[in-house]
């Protein structure tokens, strides 16, 4: 049984063990948002897109409360956002059984909250994915492990916005360090846009998809 909630595109090239990605929206978004892309990125792949558990009224979910007051300004529910990761990889874990797919080529896309959440997976669960795509996020290092395992092959796509009023880009400047500091591959760009993806973003990320699958098509 799944806990979350999903949407699905399955492979418009159909393979006996399809590469999987996974797309994790941003913080007061639903499924649907990311999912616009579907359409557009590589035929191979089967796509699943969860919904978040929290509900916000609306059509708005979120992986984890931000919570606002007076002494600590913005701050994230920890606690909240560990359930997330885990309910993320059991989801995981039920989709590659469900859908039979390419246990070696797994993809997780996350905007915002949903990249923050990506970061932290990769680290929590160890090489049960293998190419991270982090758009508009950071790590954040009270949501990692005591201790990273020197064993993780995972690659990283991370991207941010220059003028990001909501993540300032400056978070996100410090992932690429962190990520070669561990000896891991790591793809970094800034756009000229805010707290969204721009369409070079889009075309970028989707180039770099396509040469993590060519090696599997024949």
């Amino acid at each position: 049984m799944l806990d979350l909630q999903y949407i699905v595109r399955t492979p418009k090239i159909t393979s006996e063990n399809p590469p999987l990605l996974v797309l994790l929206h941003g913080y007061g978004s639903n499924e649907e948002d990311l999912f616009s892309f579907a359409e557009e990125l590589p035929d191979e792949l089967l796509i699943v897109s969860p919904q978040a558990p929290l509900s916000m009224g609306f059509g708005s979910y979120a992986w984890y409360t931000i919570n606002f007051d007076e002494i600590n300004g913005k701050f994230s529910d920890l606690k909240e956002a560990k359930e997330s990761i885990d309910k993320i990889s059991l989801f995981i874990d039920t989709i590659k059984k469900k859908y039979h797919t390419d246990p070696d080529n797994t993809f997780l896309l996350g905007f915002s909250q949903g990249a923050i959440l990506s970061y932290s997976l990769s680290f929590f669960h160890p090489n049960k994915i293998q190419h991270v795509l982090a758009l508009s996020g950071y790590i954040n290092t009270e949501l990692l492990p005591e201790e990273i395992s020197s064993e993780i092959k995972t690659d990283y796509y991370c991207s941010h916005g220059i003028v990001d009023q909501v993540l300032p880009v400056t978070w996100a400047r410090n992932s690429k360090p962190f990520l070669e500091a561990l000896n891991l591959n790591t793809a970094y760009s800034e756009y000229n846009v805010g707290h969204g993806v721009a369409p070079q973003n889009f075309y970028s990320f989707k180039k770099w998809i396509a040469e993590r699958l060519s090696p599997k098509v024949n």
